[in-house]
């Protein structure tokens, strides 16, 4: 007795399409992790590309979705693979100094999809008005930069206030820039969100 199998949906294509993108933005950041640079004013925590896929990630796959591509990437970096900054992988970095804002990563781009897209569904990132994008943008670095100011304070036990002014304060141009690029790329034709 056979059953038939053709209207079977197992998985339905929103999901699918979802699912795609969320892993391509985890492949994206994972890329360009051999890239860095040594910041002058504060050489343990390295300059990266990485903060900026989690910007765009919350404005173009949501709160949800956003959440899972980072939480995939750092599932990546525990089994080894080399996603983090220079290459590296593994609990030790999670648990090490800068681990704080690997784990600042997801929170941070589900906090940049719900201020950037509110409750009502997905826009098209350049759809949304400039201000809500930097908006989310500013709510999103902060809680990333609040989970590395917080993970290096533990690990390298200073108090909170220092750990800012060492891995938080000098980063802020850099910061900036990266929302000014996050803000261009989304403004630019060449971006379709679905």
């Amino acid at each position: 007795m056979a059953t038939p199998t053709d209207s079977v949906e197992l998985v339905g294509d929103e999901v699918t399409g979802n699912v795609a993108r969320a892993v391509l933005f985890a492949a994206a950041t994972s890329a360009t992790a051999p890239v860095d640079m040594v910041h002058p004013l504060a050489p343990n925590v390295p300059i990266t590309l990485q903060t900026l896929w989690v910007y765009l990630a919350g404005l173009v796959l949501g709160p949800l979705w956003a959440g899972v591509a980072f939480t995939l990437y750092l599932l990546a970096g525990l089994i080894g693979l080399p996603v983090f900054a220079g290459g590296n992988a593994g609990l030790g970095v999670i648990l090490g100094p800068t681990g704080g804002f690997l784990i600042g990563f997801p929170l941070g781009a589900m906090a940049i999809g719900a201020v950037a897209h509110g409750t009502d569904g997905l826009t098209a990132p350049g759809e949304i008005p400039v201000p809500r994008v930097v908006a989310a943008l500013i709510a999103g670095s902060a809680v990333v930069y609040a989970g590395g100011a917080v993970g290096y304070a533990l690990v390298q036990a200073i108090g909170l206030v220092a750990s800012v002014s060492a891995v938080v304060v000098p980063f802020l141009p850099v910061a900036g820039l990266k929302v000014a690029a996050t803000v261009a790329i989304v403004r630019s034709e060449g971006l379709v969100a679905r």
